[in-house]
């Protein structure tokens, strides 16, 4: 039998940032111009971790900015079908909902074309905040594409800003796109720019080398360069071969699992809102190295299960899913 609390769904997890359509090609392994059909999918990395900390059975909320269109109404229907709550999504009727084709390679991996120009969410203000919904949140999620230009990027900063004082635990994706930023040097300030307010920082192992500037991301000391006093978890996301993690006291490696990979779109997504999940339950594991990597393989799972399907949000698993993928019954 599973432990209650294990199988309560904890604290409220509030993912702020970007909601999208991503347009996937129907076919992989070709360029865009190439593709000869699209697959609309929603999608957008904070909105992508809400939904699948709900569809493991946890409290989520998404806060963020949509057009007043079909895309960012089919939008909220999308978030509010998977149980995520929208008290803290707006809407705009002069901007447009943000658009990504998202091309596959025969590898399962991505290349990007974004249509935002600008779009709804880089034009939320800080008077559009829900306040009392960050207030209640007990883990605040964002990452870095809020950042890249104004209005959006002071408005990211106070929501951290309140979601800080408010005992949130901060958690950090930096989700890096560089062609969304002016350049690669104003994507490093800015993504390093609240690098020390997090307490969980997630990175893939590409954007390892981007911040350390080239640095081996298979090395410890390059990843503990970018280590901070603040920092309780860093994280590091090897695709296909599971996750480093990092915390003031151990450090280590977790496997993740062999599946075969159509999309890795919204995979590191699904890892990060697992590990959510159970540290709303339980954020004693950050101190627990056994309970910590049990948490790490449940996330890998999650995100395992997401590349087997096309799109983010719609390959987003349950929970009797990636027990089944583990081959346990509980965690």
């Amino acid at each position: 039998m599973e432990n209650a609390d294990m199988n309560s769904a904890g604290g409220l997890i509030v993912a702020y940032g970007e909601l999208l359509i991503d347009f996937v090609p129907t076919v992989a392994g070709v360029s865009l111009a190439e593709a000869p059909a699209f697959k609309k999918a929603p999608g957008g990395a904070p909105a992508n971790v809400a939904v699948c900390v709900s569809r493991l059975g946890g409290n989520a909320a998404f806060i963020g900015k949509v057009g007043d269109d079909e895309f960012g109404h089919m939008l909220a229907d999308v978030l509010m079908s998977n149980k995520v709550d929208v008290e803290g999504l707006r809407f705009d009727s002069n901007a447009r909902t943000a658009l990504a084709f998202v091309t596959l390679r025969s590898d399962g991996e991505r290349e990007f074309m974004f249509f935002r120009n600008p779009s709804a969410d880089m034009l939320m203000v800080p008077s559009e905040l829900d306040e009392d919904l960050i207030r209640r949140s007990s883990t605040f999620h964002y990452g870095s594409i809020s950042l890249i230009s104004e209005p959006s990027r002071s408005t990211q900063c106070a929501a951290m800003k309140l979601a800080r004082e408010s005992g949130s635990l901060m958690s950090y994706d930096v989700n890096l796109r560089l062609a969304l930023w002016p350049s690669p040097e104003a994507a490093h300030e800015g993504i390093m720019s609240i690098w020390d307010q997090a307490d969980l920082i997630k990175v893939s192992d590409e954007e390892v080398k981007f911040l350390t500037k080239g640095g081996n991301d298979k090395l410890d000391e390059v990843v503990l360069s970018l280590w901070r006093p603040n920092l309780k978890l860093l994280l590091v996301t090897d695709g296909p071969d599971g996750c480093r993690y990092y915390t003031r006291g151990f450090k280590g490696r977790v496997m993740s699992f062999k599946v075969d990979a159509v999309d890795t779109t919204g995979a590191g997504d699904a890892f990060v809102g697992g590990l959510l999940h159970i540290l709303a339950k339980n954020k004693g594991l950050l101190d627990d190295e056994i309970a910590l990597r049990s948490a790490l393989q449940f996330a890998c799972a999650c995100g395992a299960i997401t590349t087997t399907g096309k799109g983010a949000i719609p390959s987003m698993p349950d929970r009797k899913a990636v027990l089944k993928l583990i081959g346990v019954t509980t965690i």
